[in-house]
């Protein structure tokens, strides 16, 4: 199966690139080939034009232009995104494969995979590939939502600088964030490139307790050792140290949707992340990549808990007082050696690719009694895991006949020892699972590709299940796709029918308690289309998802699945006059249940009830200045309607109401020279 990579042409048709050849890649995303209409999956690319536009405050605001993505900006600063694809649940993003360059940037690829650190900032992103169906087979585990690749930038070939600032100032707080960028890099000799990037991140969102400080370092290099062989490298270190505003009580949203009542959650983390790999490449038909990457990375959320029992409050309850603070501390420690090989010889390109993984990770909970002072240790887990992944897929082009046939069979192994370091108790767990993959693509015309695939999914047991009563451990699901892709002149068109039957489902409660929901069923339709005349001025882009999901199983069996909104609306429209850009961006979010009993009336304290549906409105100016190749000063405001619409708490405050955030304006100047 051989992929494309996407580039930014216009606001809309981002999936637009003319390549002279064809050559064979044994990175699946990273791969090219002649016609970049024939994905045979969903699959959208969000390249400079997007992730640089002046309305787009974060990750999340540009990934929720993407047919069938759902986001839930929990801090208004990007540090804890929470992305669901297809109705699957964006708490913690762990419902779908997330790749930095290729890596997964989970703490515990296998053991971890909610992104409770997330060591990417926007500015020093490419683009974002984000694939819906069809990569399962060649990118895994935990890949039923599909795979988001955060591709960081690239070493130029002449040196060049770039200098980026951006100040956001909301609306109702007067709270101040800056975004400091600076990249340099280039060509140092014929065979050496190198390039370094810092980010760093300072001042609070939009909510009282939210002062936020992220460092983000990054230096990458490549060495052409001859014309076959080559090396290419990242070393990166990440950090972060913020306050989290957490969730509100119902009363307290309605008086002052800006203000915090857990003084107590705050969140620290650091990381060193780093990758090597190792390229030979003699010919057009031959790739091989032996790449090798790991890191060392420590996080600690602390938090408020409320653990009188001669009341009826919920732990968490933001209205309840703090009579403990409990700190969670983890310490994870990865590596993994990963080859590939791309193979084409007549109509089949055989592609076949390894991993061996390791992770040790320390799991640790501490509380301290607010009315005495004194602490005590909770929790003191120890996980070892080991990790055996293989695949191999041959895709068949079927002649002139435009058919291109890929089978392929993807194999799990994951072994996972825990230890109680406190009670003394141990326990393993094993997943072994074949996880096989058809797709299927026909090139009707030059303006019409159909394609359809199935694909069998892993999501191994998790740190937080091993030791939870009942069956909460390994899931699987499969995943089926059909689809049409028209591209024909200034029109652009998709649309995207789809199927994920899923086994054994966990789910978190609002008690951070796990449920077994047992079978459940997404369903969908994600359509796009877009509009823009070469060299006109205008552009527009609509995109809709439409998604009905079931709980097959249980006591709650025929209600809907949690956070999973029945309809999901992005439109988009650009407008270019000379120097000048403007954008306008509206996207809708449907009404969706935040628990597995539908819960339609909300409870007093905002643990559960129907989440309502809302429009967000952003807007931008930019101006292209002449001092410089590449320079621009941009205008945004955000949120323009001051939409006060809401989801429920997340992770360390699960019970109440994490408003949307309010109206906000934002200044920014960019410049490469």
């Amino acid at each position: 199966m051989l992929a494309i990579t996407f580039g930014a042409s216009t606001a809309w048709a981002e999936e637009d690139i003319t390549l002279d050849t064809l050559v064979v890649s044994s990175d699946w995303l990273g791969a090219t080939q002649a016609d970049p209409r024939t994905t045979p999956g969903g699959r959208q690319s969000l390249g400079e034009e997007t992730l640089e536009a002046g309305e787009v405050r974060n990750l999340e605001d540009a990934l929720a232009r993407v047919p069938g993505v759902h986001v839930q900006d929990e801090t208004g600063t990007g540090i804890l995104p929470n992305i669901g694809v297809r109705g699957l649940s964006p708490r913690r993003s762990e419902r779908v494969q997330i790749l930095v360059d290729g890596i997964p940037a989970a703490l515990g690829p296998y053991s971890n995979i909610g992104v409770s650190l997330f060591p990417v900032t926007l500015p020093t992103l490419e683009r974002v590939d984000v694939v819906r169906g069809g990569a399962a087979v060649h990118y895994g585990p935990n890949n039923v939502g599909g795979v988001l690749n955060f591709v960081t930038r690239g070493i130029p070939y002449e040196t060049e600088t770039q200098l980026r600032e951006r100040l956001t100032v909301d609306e109702a707080t007067g709270h101040l964030l800056t975004d400091s960028y600076l990249r340099a890099g280039g060509q140092v000799s014929e065979q050496l490139g190198l390039q370094v990037q810092a980010n760093l991140v300072r001042g609070e969102a939009g909510r009282e307790h939210s002062d936020t400080e992220v460092d983000n370092f990054i230096i990458d290099g490549e060495y052409l050792i001859d014309d076959a062989h080559s090396l290419d490298g990242q070393l990166q270190y990440y950090q972060v140290n913020a306050e989290l505003p957490g969730a509100l009580s119902p009363d307290a949203f309605e008086r002052d949707r800006t203000d915090s009542q857990r003084p107590h959650d705050r969140f620290e983390a650091d990381t060193w992340r780093g990758h090597l790999t190792w390229h030979w490449q003699p010919n057009a038909d031959v790739d091989f990549s032996w790449r090798h990457f790991g890191h060392r990375s420590d996080r600690t959320f602390w938090f408020g808990q409320h653990l009188d029992k001669t009341t009826d409050f919920h732990w968490a309850d933001p209205a309840a007082s703090t009579t403990h603070v409990a700190d969670s501390p983890r310490a994870f420690r990865v590596w993994a050696s990963e080859p590939r090989l791309a193979l084409r010889r007549g109509d089949h390109t055989l592609m076949l690719g390894a991993r061996y993984l390791e992770e040790r990770v320390d799991f640790d909970v501490n509380r301290r009694e607010q009315a005495s002072g004194t602490t005590n240790e909770v929790r003191r887990w120890d996980f070892d895991t080991q990790a055996v992944a293989a695949y191999v897929s041959d895709t068949w082009r079927l002649g002139d006949s435009g058919w291109t046939l890929t089978p392929g069979l993807r194999y799990e192994q994951v072994e996972m020892d825990y230890a109680d370091a406190l009670g003394g108790d141990k326990d393993d767990n094993r997943a072994e699972e074949w996880l096989p993959g058809l797709t299927v693509g026909y090139e009707a015309s030059d303006a019409w590709y159909l394609f359809a695939n199935s694909q069998r999914s892993l999501t191994p047991v998790q740190l937080a299940q091993v030791t939870n009563p009942g069956d909460v451990a390994n899931e699987t699901a499969w995943n089926h796709e059909l689809g049409a892709r028209y591209t024909a002149g200034d029109w652009q068109a998709s649309s995207t029918g789809f199927v994920i039957d899923y086994q054994d489902q966990v789910v978190k409660q609002p008690d951070n308690s796990l449920k077994n929901l047992g079978r459940t069923r997404y369903r969908g339709v994600e359509t796009r289309l877009g509009w823009a005349p070469a060299g006109g001025p205008l552009s527009l882009e609509g995109t809709w998802t439409w998604l009905d999901t079931e709980q097959r199983d249980g006591e709650y069996a025929g209600q809907e699945v949690p956070n999973a909104p029945t309809h999901l609306l992005n439109l988009h429209a650009a407008w270019t006059q000379g120097d000048w850009t403007w954008n306008l961006n509206g996207r809708y979010v449907a009404e969706s249940f935040s628990n597995a009993a539908n819960t339609r009336e909300e409870t007093a304290n905002g643990g559960a009830g129907e989440l309502p549906d809302y429009w967000q409105v952003d807007t931008s100016l930019a101006y292209r200045l002449p001092v410089a190749a590449d320079a621009s000063l941009t205008l945004g405001v955000h949120n323009l309607t001051d939409d006060d619409a809401y989801f429920r708490g997340v992770d360390v405050s699960p019970v109440g109401r994490v408003p949307l955030a309010g109206r906000a304006y934002s200044l920014g100047l960019d410049m490469t020279f």
